[in-house]
């Protein structure tokens, strides 16, 4: 499956950076460059179950490709999600549904650095944007 031209861009990006350091200065970025979810869109309906930190999720089939739309009061995890927006928006449900959060990661050399609590929390989120495609 090929990956949207904005997961390419950030691809490209990770893969020229040295070290966890210059990684995780980028993953914050990410995370403040998240477009704010508004109050109205951070309810217990919304909420992301299965995160230790608070996650919420949004999404809208657009011309047939989903869109997306989250926030954490977490910056790591805001970071983290905001890099599984750049892969999943403008997707099918049936290429959500192919997606491999893993191996996104771990391309982008971020896998090391998902506690399994982490890893948990993010799958939720994966799970929550399909079941919302269904």
């Amino acid at each position: 499956m090929s990956l949207p031209a904005e997961a390419r861009l950030v691809l490209e990006n990770f893969q020229h950076l040295a070290g966890w350091e210059q990684r995780a200065r980028l993953l914050m970025q990410w995370g403040e460059r998240l477009p704010p979810l508004g109050d109205a869109d951070k309810t217990e309906a919304n909420r992301v179950h299965g995160c230790e930190s608070r996650v919420w999720l949004t999404g809208r089939l657009q011309d047939g490709q989903w869109q997306f739309a989250a926030s954490s009061d977490a910056r790591l995890i805001r970071g983290l999600v905001a890099l599984l927006l750049v892969r999943v928006n403008g997707l099918s449900a049936d290429e959500l549904r192919q997606v491999d959060l893993p191996d996104w990661f771990a391309q982008l050399g971020l896998s090391r650095q998902l506690s399994p609590s982490r890893s948990n929390g993010l799958n939720a989120v994966l799970q929550r944007m399909r079941e919302l495609t269904q």
